[in-house]
């Protein structure tokens, strides 16, 4: 049997005994208003006026959190070249075992490197499924990768090929006049082509009238500001049907941002994306960068880098000087799990475009325990990223930046015990960059710990959270623009103490969920 993800944080009796140890500290736990956790851990949602809740966060991560990333039998160690570089021994180990078969499980074996130090002068390329990268250990004495010479780029780029494509034909349009964020399910104008198991793709066209309504086609204009037009704010969302009953299709993972008719509404249409891999793990080694100088540019930039791959995993990783970041997801990244990694002492000029210490633009991500210094956007998302995808229980010391959505409208995020020296800030950002705007919606912060927070609401397609914080609040870009949805600022003992890991206990056993509106 499968081991179950997070296993030894899930206990029947936690919010019991949480519960008694506050109080007998004379700490009064308290619950949002938004969501309340039972004795026995299950959760009820309330929702608001449009019927929107909290969505679940609990399917973000390696196999939709079902699982923890397993550990692959080794079936190629190598060893570092003494005197020389070292990327051609681990390619040609790559290329080997990329024409092994795949086992029951989707794995070609594990590539063990052994202790010492490997000296890359390029980019280590994975693309084939079923390949892990499996060091001795992120410390001193273990598998240590070092990008050498003056050339910017990834250490490890992993990523498959093509892009998402609509199966011709299949696009069928919702007929509800809203969908609330949170809802699994909806009305289409027909189900007949749907079964449950399909891969789908939620569309949500960007219309002209939907920008206006948001402010973004008008942007007070700087050099090289872009306003935001038609057509280039359309999202998709990856999708699994669980069950069709009538014309109502019931989804895996829930919608982060609200679907009016008025903005478009939004359709289904079902997907294949056949160059992309899956089944890939950077594990248990440390990734260093050469550089000539603390403000240093042409050297290693990325550590890890991902796209157009899913159900894969890095943990275990440590990055040491480089200038944007220890991971790196790219839009076709998919329920990706980056785990106890940290990202330290990047090298770069501070500013922007750099020091974006674990970015993501895919969906369904999950960052849980990394750590990063002298970064600018630590835990960061880009533009027009389809949620949910969750940053849980990371830190971020000495920061030259805020954490949060960077631009241009990301949905469905979780920030959920973050704990920084610097700033949370969701917010309209105006004509920062070329445009940046809106930053996104549905953005939570939960039980998190900073200097200052913003969080504003844009007051269309939904709003945004912030639960729990410690910290006072930030000064916003645009003080005028209206406050999200502020609860239990500076107040301690908030119950559930994580969002993400109550959710995810309540789906591993089988809890169904209360207060769940699908209209």
């Amino acid at each position: 049997m499968p081991k179950r993800a997070h296993k030894s944080l899930i206990f029947v009796g936690v919010p019991l005994l949480l519960c008694a140890s506050f109080i007998k500290l004379g700490i009064r736990p308290w619950s949002s208003a938004l969501v309340k956790v039972l004795p026995d851990g299950r959760l009820i949602y309330h929702p608001d006026k449009q019927g929107n809740i909290l969505p679940d966060f609990s399917r973000v991560g390696y196999m939709q959190g079902d699982v923890e990333p397993p550990e692959v039998p080794v079936v190629k160690t190598i060893e570092a070249v003494k005197d020389g570089s070292s990327q051609a021994v681990i390619q040609n180990a790559i290329n080997e075992v990329s024409n092994y078969p795949l086992d029951k499980n989707g794995f070609r074996g594990a590539i063990l490197l052994k202790r010492g130090v490997y000296k890359i002068e390029g980019t280590i390329q994975i693309h084939t499924s079923g390949i892990i990268l499996h060091g001795e250990g992120e410390g001193k004495s273990g598998t240590r990768l070092i990008a050498t010479g003056t050339m910017q780029r990834s250490l490890i780029n992993v990523s498959g090929t093509g892009s998402l494509r609509e199966i011709k034909k299949s696009q069928v349009k919702i007929t509800d006049q809203l969908v609330p964020v949170g809802s699994k399910s909806f009305r289409v104008a027909s189900a007949e082509h749907f079964k449950k198991g399909d891969s789908v793709i939620v569309f949500r066209p960007g219309t002209a009238n939907w920008i206006h309504d948001l402010k973004m086609d008008q942007i007070i204009e700087r050099k090289g500001t872009l306003q935001w037009s038609p057509g280039q704010y359309d999202l998709a969302f990856e999708r699994i049907i669980t069950n069709v009953a009538g014309n109502r299709v019931f989804l895996d993972n829930p919608i982060v941002m609200e679907m009016e008719s008025k903005y478009g509404g939004g359709s289904i249409m079902s997907y294949h994306y056949p160059g992309r891999i899956e089944k890939v793990g950077i594990e248990n080694l440390y990734c260093g960068s050469t550089y000539t100088s603390d403000t240093a540019e042409n050297h290693g930039w990325i550590a890890i880098r991902m796209d157009k791959v899913k159900n894969s995993w890095v943990r275990r990783v440590t990055s040491q000087y480089f200038g944007y970041a220890c991971v790196s997801l790219g839009y076709g990244a998919r329920n990706i799990s980056v785990l106890h990694s940290n990202c330290l002492d990047a090298k770069s000029v501070i500013t922007g475009g750099r020091r974006y210490s674990f970015a993501n633009d895919g969906q369904m991500n999950l960052f849980m325990d990394c750590h990063s210094t002298e970064g600018r956007h630590d835990y960061v998302t880009g533009a027009r990223v389809c949620g949910p995808n969750v940053f849980y229980n990371c830190t971020a010391n000495n920061t030259h930046a805020d954490i949060g959505p960077h631009h241009r409208w990301a949905t469905g995020t979780l920030y959920d015990n973050i704990k920084t020296m610097g700033e949370i800030n969701v917010q309209d950002r105006g004509n920062w960059g070329s445009g940046h705007g809106w930053s996104g919606v549905t953005q939570i912060l939960w039980n998190c710990s900073a200097k200052a927070a913003v969080v504003q609401d844009p007051w269309v397609s939904g709003h945004n959270y912030c639960i729990g914080l410690q910290g006072s609040i930030g000064k916003a870009r645009f003080p005028q623009r209206d406050q999200g949805i502020w609860e239990g600022q500076n107040r301690k003992s908030l119950q559930p103490a994580s969002l993400y890991i109550a959710q995810l206990k309540q789906r591993l056993e089988g809890h169904p969920e209360h207060g769940q509106k699908n209209k």
